[in-house]
């Protein structure tokens, strides 16, 4: 469904596992500092939507990458080093410009993350809470404004993934 018809920030409460399940869990969280105004704000959605299920900040790990293109990198470099992490999230945000670059990189990183995910190696799931928009007004309508956040989104993504079996 078009994010137009549906905010980000809505979930089904019922739907999330017991906060006691979750307090002990850990997560990570990838962020692009490219757009920051945008990223920025979606890495504060998911933080306070982690820590509202349930986790403790202490069990949030935040790294930084320069742009989008590097999240699958750096989700990698998580999995490897996080051993007891439960769920990665991505975050980042590609405006459209007037280049392909905006093609290649949401190609990019859609495939990064996704080859990560389908990688029997790692058995954490990587969630994609990029945006990739036409303006900045998008963007920002996404990243806390009209519609939501797309980081809260992908925070309660994380905690019902970590939780599917």
């Amino acid at each position: 469904m078009a994010t137009k018809y549906h905010n980000l920030s809505d979930y089904d409460a019922t739907a999330m596992p017991d906060k006691q399940d979750v307090q002990n869990q850990h997560y990570a969280i990838v962020v692009a500092d490219w757009n920051e105004q945008v990223t920025f704000r979606l890495l504060d959605g998911a933080v306070d939507a982690l820590i509202a299920n349930g986790v403790k900040p202490e069990n949030i790990v935040v790294k930084h990458v320069p742009g989008t293109f590097e999240l699958t990198f750096g989700a990698k470099m998580i999995l490897r080093e996080q051993a007891s992490v439960n769920a990665v999230i991505v975050i980042g945000c590609v405006v459209r410009g007037d280049t392909p670059h905006f093609d290649f990189v949401c190609d990019g990183v859609t495939q990064g993350i996704t080859a990560l995910n389908a990688d029997e190696k790692y058995r954490v799931p990587i969630i994609f809470s990029v945006l990739t928009t036409n303006t900045m007004q998008q963007a920002l309508d996404r990243a806390g404004g009209s519609l939501g956040n797309k980081g809260v989104e992908g925070a309660i993504t994380a905690i019902r993934m970590a939780n599917l079996f």
